[in-house]
């Protein structure tokens, strides 16, 4: 066997206290990719638990390990992940056991021959709790394809296969790995969606709750806006900014006409509180949004990453 200068596939593993799944899923990744040119990187996103042991005691010299330097969250270990990775295609799958690296080979096989830049998987019989995992997920699902336009039916399936040149390009800042298809299309990527296995977890704790249901709300409408105004904001702000400020006109000659007209135009808390809450949420989201451009011109306009690594080890790959 001999050394290629880059592996065809990266595959980018996030990992937050998952000990007892850590063996298990590099053996399967290696016994799935062993004729392939690939490299496996575990980014372990400050493990309280000996998961970051585990890893680095595993003898593979295929296996680069990324030891951030305290838990920053699945969307910025998979950046870490992805700016790391030298691999033609680029996987990512859960360290949990549940995604299937024996389904790799397919995936990458149909966007080779589709010129896919992003292939992502439906799991079929998935293996989760129904109110915890499979309603959140359907709901969430379901408002993403209304909502963004991009017509996927399982946006939560971490196992993905996509060009190097697609996921680099992606900012996954905050928690927005859940909207990776829709970030993809942004970049103007050819998408497609292939049925893969799914097992239950048989160690660990899930990190997935009802809870997340409300993010994924409130990272839509950043999502929205990416989407139909990132580069022409005015036509968002302008023109609500043009109506509100009509409809402000408009009340307050109507105001004007009853107070010539000798009626007492005060004292209607109601109207004043509906106004009060009209323009604290629009200030609310308005500032949300600038916010976010503001942080994204931080990070990419002096080449800054928003996280820190601690230290890297290994850093080979295995050759077919």
């Amino acid at each position: 066997m001999t050394e290629r200068t880059c592996p065809e596939i990266s595959v980018v593993v996030a990992v937050y206290n998952e000990e007892a799944n850590v063996a298990p899923l590099v053996s399967r990744i290696e016994e799935a990719l062993a004729s392939f040119n690939f490299e496996l990187i575990y980014v372990d996103d400050g493990s309280t638990d000996g998961t970051l042991d585990v890893l680095k005691s595993l003898c593979f010299k295929w296996l680069k390990i990324i030891e951030l330097r305290k838990n920053y969250g699945q969307s910025l270990a998979l950046m870490a992940g992805i700016d790391y990775a030298t691999g033609t295609y680029i996987v990512t799958l859960d360290g949990d056991l549940q995604n299937d690296p024996f389904d790799i080979p397919m995936m990458l096989d149909i966007a080779k021959k589709g010129d896919w830049d992003l292939v992502a998987g439906i799991r079929i019989n998935r293996q989760d709790d129904v109110l915890l995992r499979k309603l959140p997920s359907r709901i969430a699902n379901w408002i993403i394809r209304k909502l963004s336009g991009v017509h996927m039916k399982d946006y939560g399936c971490a196992l993905k296969v996509f060009r190097a040149e697609i996921a680099k390009s992606m900012g996954l800042y905050g928690e927005l790995h859940r909207f990776i298809p829709v970030l993809a299309y942004l970049e103007g990527a050819r998408i497609t969606q292939v049925p893969v296995r799914h097992h239950p977890r048989v160690a660990g704790q899930s990190k997935y709750g009802l809870g997340r249901t409300f993010k994924v709300v409130s990272d839509l409408l950043l999502m929205l806006f990416f989407k139909k105004y990132m580069q022409r904001p005015m036509h968002l702000f302008g023109i609500w900014g043009i109506v509100l400020f009509s409809v402000g006109v408009l009340i307050n000659l109507y105001l004007g006409v009853l107070k010539l007209m000798g009626q007492d135009i005060w004292g209607k808390p109601l109207l004043i509180l509906a106004l009060m809450l009209v323009v604290a949420g629009i200030q609310l989201v308005t500032f949300g949004i600038i916010v976010e451009i503001q942080m994204r011109t931080y990070f990419e306009s002096q080449d800054k990453r928003p996280y820190r690594v601690r230290r890297v080890y290994g850093g080979s790959h295995h050759s077919s």
